[in-house]
């Protein structure tokens, strides 16, 4: 059996970065054959597989009974925001806790990654420094695999475990068109977390506002009471929101406004926020303040504002909060596996925040990586090995289980 090292760096190898302007399903053409090449993995591994638009559905029959149907889901794409291709990771054994030095003169250094130190004397995968690695999410991936191989392989007893792969979830698209009635599972995890023992039941309700402005050029000389500078309103939209409420000012469960961007000049000005709260009553407050800001500065100028504001997800918690046997048994799975649970609310969303709105309950485990999305991305060998090992408990547990 490949270990889940090597098909991890075999993974990483496919480009298979998301791309927010395409309108395709996957956005990009290197999903779509990375989709193909684990569809046919899954089938000589003896798996049922269904597979649409890029959409990986595969069933290791249950040889058991009395188990639930459970499921693993990660994602194909990475992140758009740091270059994918050609990605040539690094080995480093027995990490001393050093300096890492890469070869075009960047240094990844435990004085501004402090979490380095957690996996001194441990295995860890790096990047070269220019490109990410692609453990957001092909750790998942590998990780799922890896497992379900291994149970095909023994005796252990289960039920039917079910796995998806999903394109896009880096553009939040990941489960646009998910179909959780071919999926089946009654339950799953996202294998899509960070540092080794995450376990997350809680997300941001999330909100994207998109923010037109349209001034009136005049000659600055002769301006006075003519002239509308559509960026100055811009940024009177942006001073009236609360500055200690940005994401560099906040953690925990604290919400904020995040301005994305603000590009124009004196005739046009586009802003583009995102709001972010986990409880439902301040998430309504922040869109409320938004638009009611909007509102007195359209007063004042003449209705040159245009706001639109789109909900993108909602905090899972409340699709979880009666079904929390799915929470606790990848809990007690982790301890039985030698792993501190670390339950904490993510600053972000996951595809399991919205599969879990569509009859899934999904919460998110970690996959082991850190510093998703650039070229410090890091993961230990050491944290895919126990994601290995505690699906496969997850699975072993399962028994008794009523849905």
């Amino acid at each position: 059996m490949e270990s889940v090292t090597d098909r991890f760096l075999r993974y990483i190898s496919y480009n298979t970065a998301s791309n927010e302007n395409s309108e395709t399903v996957p956005s990009t053409k290197g999903q779509l054959e990375f989709s193909k090449i684990l569809a046919e993995e899954c089938l000589k591994m003896g798996l049922e597989v269904n597979s649409k638009k890029g959409y990986i559905y595969a069933r290791l029959k249950a040889n058991a009974q009395g188990y639930p149907k459970i499921g693993f889901i990660a994602h194909m794409d990475t992140s758009p925001e740091a270059r994918g291709e050609n990605i040539k990771p690094r080995i480093i054994k027995n990490y001393s806790g050093e300096d890492i030095k890469f070869d075009n003169g960047k240094i990844m250094s435990p004085a501004d990654f402090p979490e380095l130190k957690d996996y001194v004397g441990q295995d860890i995968i790096t990047t070269d420094g220019t490109t990410l690695l692609g453990a957001d999410d092909k750790a998942g991936i590998a990780e799922i695999m890896t497992a379900v191989e291994e149970i095909k392989n023994s005796t252990i007893n289960h039920g039917d475990i079910i796995i998806g792969f999903t394109p896009d979830e880096e553009i939040g698209r990941g489960a646009d068109a998910f179909d959780v009635n071919v999926f089946g599972a009654d339950f799953a995890y996202t294998m899509d977390g960070g540092a080794i023992g995450e376990l997350e039941f809680e997300n941001f309700n999330a909100a994207k506002a998109k923010i037109k402005i349209s001034g009136r050029n005049v000659h600055p000389g002769y301006a006075k009471n003519k002239m509308l500078n559509a960026v100055l309103i811009g940024s009177k939209i942006a001073e009236a929101l609360p500055s200690g409420e940005t994401p560099a000012k906040t953690s925990g469960y604290e919400g904020f406004y995040h301005l994305c961007s603000l590009k124009g000049d004196v005739e046009e000005c586009e802003m583009t926020y995102i709001i972010r709260d986990f409880f439902s009553d301040s998430f309504e407050k922040r869109k409320n303040l938004l638009a009611d800001t909007v509102k007195k500065l359209n007063k004042k100028y003449g209705g040159v504002i245009d706001l639109q504001i789109y909900d993108e997800y909602k905090n899972m918690r409340e699709k979880l909060e009666d079904k929390m046997y799915v929470v606790s048994l990848a809990e007690k799975s982790m301890r039985d596996c030698g792993i501190e649970p670390i339950i904490q609310p993510i600053r972000g969303g996951t595809d399991g925040a919205r599969l879990s709105f569509m009859g899934l309950p999904c919460p998110n485990i970690f996959a082991g990586g850190h510093n998703f999305h650039g070229i410090y991305e890091f993961i230990p060998i050491n944290s895919m090995e126990k994601a290995v090992e505690l699906i496969i408990k997850i699975c072993q547990n399962s028994y008794g289980i009523k849905v």
